[in-house]
Parts: structure tokens; C-alpha cells; sequence
């Protein structure tokens, strides 16, 4: 069971989920825009056109009232899905950051001048000094 569980968090946490998700939410948030627009704009502007209604100050500005709140509530939510990711984002990277092992010595210094020479070598070549410490094939 334990590692079916691991196994659906490597799934669910996978990137190409993640964005999937994000966009369902996001375009679902743009869909009351849309909504809002054309109940609160279009339809307004073709009935006053095709003389089916008529309009009063208050009711143009409920609509405009309408639609700025559908905007707000997209803006809300957007930012919301922002710091949800950028924390999931934070804590996958720590969650998976490893630490390295130290890469293999290709260099070490001359016990006699002090400065860096190959790990292999058996006479330094800036002081031409016999290293001792170094086995001869």
C-alpha cells in the first residue's frame, strides 16, 4: 500500500498533471468572464439595439458592477492557483534536492612548491622535486 501511495504522489506531482489542473481551474474561472460579459454586455447592447428592453442608469451600472466582479474573481483565484504552485514548486525542490558526491581529486598540491599538479604525477613541474608518495607503475 505504501508504495502505491508513493506511486500516485510521483503521478499526481508530475508536471504535465499539474498544468492540466491548473488549466481546468483557470479556464473555468475565465468562463464566468465569458458569461458575465455576454449577460451583462452583449445581450444588454442587442436588446437595446432590437428595442426588446430599455435600460436605466442603475441598470447599466449593475452590469458593469457584474462584470468588474466576475474580473476580480478571476484575478483572485488566479493568484491563488500562483502561490499554490510556486509553493508546491518550493517544496518539490527541496524535497528532491540530493546531495552530490564530491567529485574524484584530478588534481593535488606539491608538498614542496605549493601548487596544483596532476593527481598522477611523480615529479612536480614547476620545482622538479621526486614525489615520493606516489606509487611507480
Amino acid at each position: 500500500m505504501k508504495k502505491f501511495m508513493q506511486e500516485f504522489k510521483t503521478f499526481a506531482l508530475r508536471g504535465n498533471v499539474m498544468d492540466m489542473a491548473v488549466g481546468v481551474i483557470i479556464g473555468s474561472a475565465f468562463s464566468g468572464i465569458v458569461t458575465s460579459l455576454t449577460d451583462n454586455f452583449i445581450n444588454p447592447i442587442l436588446n437595446l439595439v432590437t428595442g426588446g428592453a430599455t435600460y436605466t442608469l442603475q441598470d447599466v451600472a449593475s452590469f458593469a458592477s457584474s462584470f468588474l466582479t466576475a474580473v476580480v474573481n478571476f484575478l483572485v483565484m488566479a493568484f491563488v492557483l500562483f502561490c499554490l504552485l510556486k509553493g508546491m514548486n518550493k517544496l518539490a525542490s527541496l524535497a528532491h534536492k540530493k546531495e552530490e558526491a564530491p567529485a574524484a581529486a584530478t588534481t593535488k598540491k606539491c608538498p614542496y612548491c605549493k601548487t596544483e599538479i596532476a593527481i598522477d604525477a611523480t615529479r612536480c613541474p614547476h620545482c622538479t622535486s621526486q614525489l615520493l608518495d606516489v606509487e611507480k607503475p
